[in-house]
């Protein structure tokens, strides 16, 4: 008997070369090899009778019927991943892999302590923490959770604010020792400075950097951890997040009253936002910046 050519199966590896462009890389992600993906793939396109890629020796793209297709697909995707979150929603201990992408300053300096906390407390949740200075797609299935600093203005999306957060300018002890300490924003003019570099800016709440480009010379150095090593090790100055800037003995607050006041905004997926390890992490990160709010924003 000829299977139901919407049968879930195919439709995952439709999805997956979709998101992907590439077999091998769609492959990858599903567990199989590319053997099994392009056999599949092809049985799809023969019992509907049409094909869904364009074959190209850098990867695969839509056809007007894959195009088609790929809203009825996303459709099934997420009733079934609605589904599957109603049913563990009802364990009492949460249990799955949750991927939470967050900015590389946010996730490195603050969420990875914090999360390694929850991962320990759960021995059945894995959590993945992507901190990375980018924008992250939970339509596409990038991401359970993102953390991001501009507020989305359209999209299929929940959203909560989880706090905001301030920004100052910041040099080490080093550095000031050797070049003096700037005393009006003028000043800046005979000194150097650490600022982000413009191509790997990802949201437009990263607008500061501009104060800092009237320096003498510059360095630039994409994320937000790098920037504030740099500036650590007397680089030059720099504007860091205050939470992360508070702990460390070797940096000096300068231009006290140059400050900045950014968000940061959670998002999830409608489909999965009450799956009981999503939701998990969710009510966890709400409390934890709440807790901390005096860190993120101190008066």
């Amino acid at each position: 008997m000829a299977s139901d050519p919407l049968d879930w199966d195919h439709l995952q590896i439709f999805l997956a070369v979709a998101r992907q462009g590439q077999m091998l890389e769609a492959g990858r992600r599903l567990g199989l090899n590319h053997a099994t993906v392009a056999r599949r793939l092809s049985g799809l396109e023969a019992a509907l009778g049409t094909a869904l890629f364009h074959r190209r020796p850098n990867g695969s793209v839509l056809t007007e019927a894959g195009e088609r297709l790929m809203p009825v697909a996303e459709r099934i995707e997420a009733e079934i991943l609605a589904a599957t979150a109603r049913m563990r929603a009802e364990e009492a201990e949460p249990s799955g892999t949750v991927r939470i992408g967050a900015p590389d300053g946010l996730g490195n300096l603050f969420l990875a302590r914090e999360l390694g906390a929850l991962a320990r407390r759960h021995a059945n949740l894995v959590i993945e923490l992507v901190p990375l200075p980018r924008s992250f797609s939970l339509s596409r299935r990038e991401a359970d959770l993102a953390i991001g600093l501009d507020r989305p203005a359209h999209g299929r999306l929940i959203l909560s604010k989880l706090s905001d957060y301030s920004l100052g300018v910041y040099a080490a002890r080093s550095y000031l020792d050797r070049a003096g300490t700037p005393r009006t924003p003028h000043d800046l003019a005979r000194h150097a400075a650490v600022i982000g570099v413009d191509d790997y800016s990802y949201a437009q709440a990263l607008d500061y950097t501009a104060f800092l480009e009237a320096a003498a010379r510059v360095f630039r150095c994409a994320g937000a951890v790098g920037q504030f090593e740099a500036v650590r090790s007397g680089a030059g100055i720099g504007i860091l997040h205050d939470f992360a800037a508070a702990g460390c003995a070797e940096l000096v607050r300068i231009l006290p009253e140059t400050r900045f006041r950014r968000s940061y905004w959670l998002m999830s997926h409608p489909d999965t936002h009450e799956a009981r390890r999503i939701a998990a992490c969710r009510d966890f990160l709400a409390r934890r910046f709440r807790e901390e709010r005096d860190r993120f924003l101190p008066p």
